[in-house]
């Protein structure tokens, strides 16, 4: 059995969900479409797809069948994409996935990045959900905190930390707070995250300690946009806990002051993570280099 026969056919139908729609973007007809996945499923001696004069549908055979199918065709493609271009200048479509958050600290950055690679085309997709490299043909997805697919290749570029921040007109009319057990008493800004749950404030446990927690404060409002904890927090209405990266402008402008930072807790990693192969693509690396290299500075800081 030729290992790939058929494959790619029905890749195409199980996308498309139409033989016709397959065998145009194969430019062949739709009898060797047919033919080709009819062979595949002999071979395989399971049924991948049902039909029916009004539609195609897949077979939980199908359904397994099509997940692997993609990964390996998606490594095959970067293998040949990685010969084909080893010698040559980063170019083409690299699509990147950002969370809305890093969106301030990295937006720029990838525009020097085409700068530097005008035959670059760049298309970026703002989001929050994780994105599924494979069916969504995402190259790069940027991501905060923990990596749970372990078949992916990740990169770390910058670490984070918490910081409580502040106005200075709050911080006059209700004092500072001097450490994280006194919070009960003030006014808290929190943060809900897409599941519904507010996230609790981290700190470590004694200043410059090691180990740090979570300690429970009472919201006095809570939101399900980061920013927006910035922006009440600017105009006095409380205490907020945010990403390092998010706070830059705010300190810069005076707006904000940090308070705690003895007891500031380590914050969850960014990473870039890619499906494997890709890294060596010359416009994946180029990225994963060019952003190694910028973001050095939000590390050291």
């Amino acid at each position: 059995m030729d290992l790939f026969t058929g494959v790619l056919p029905f890749l195409h139908v199980a996308e498309e969900r139409s033989f016709r729609k397959a065998a145009e973007r194969l430019g062949v007809t739709v009898a060797a479409v047919s033919k080709a996945v009819r062979k595949l499923e002999e071979e395989l001696g399971a049924r991948l797809l049902e039909r029916t004069s009004r539609q195609v549908a897949l077979t939980s055979e199908g359904a397994a069948f099509l997940e692997r199918a993609r990964e390996a065709v998606a490594q095959i493609r970067a293998a040949r994409e990685t010969v084909a271009q080893a010698h040559r200048a980063p170019k083409g479509p690299l699509t990147v996935s950002l969370p809305f958050i890093l969106g301030p600290v990295l937006l720029p950055r990838l525009a020097r990045l085409q700068a530097r690679h005008p035959q670059l085309t760049l298309h970026v997709r703002m989001s929050d959900r994780l994105s599924k490299l494979v069916e969504e043909q995402v190259d790069v997805a940027i991501r905060v905190g923990g990596m749970e697919d372990s078949s992916l290749v990740t990169r770390r570029l910058f670490s984070t930390r918490w910081m409580t921040l502040a106005s200075p007109a709050y911080l006059a009319r209700h004092g500072t707070p001097e450490h994280p057990s006194v919070l009960e008493r003030h006014a808290c800004l929190k943060f809900v995250d897409p599941r519904g749950i507010t996230r609790e404030w981290h700190f470590r446990e004694s200043p410059g300690g090691d180990k740090a927690g979570g300690v429970r404060t009472r919201a006095a409002i809570d939101v399900d946009h980061g920013p927006a904890l910035l922006d009440l927090a600017a105009a006095g209405a409380g205490l907020c806990q945010v990403l390092d990266f998010m706070s830059d402008a705010r300190l810069r402008e005076g707006a904000l002051v940090e308070v705690l930072a003895e007891y500031a807790a380590e914050g969850p990693p960014i990473h870039a993570l890619c499906l494997p192969g890709r890294q060596s693509v010359p416009r994946v690396r180029a990225l994963l280099q060019h952003l190694v290299e910028e973001l050095r500075t939000v590390t050291a800081g």
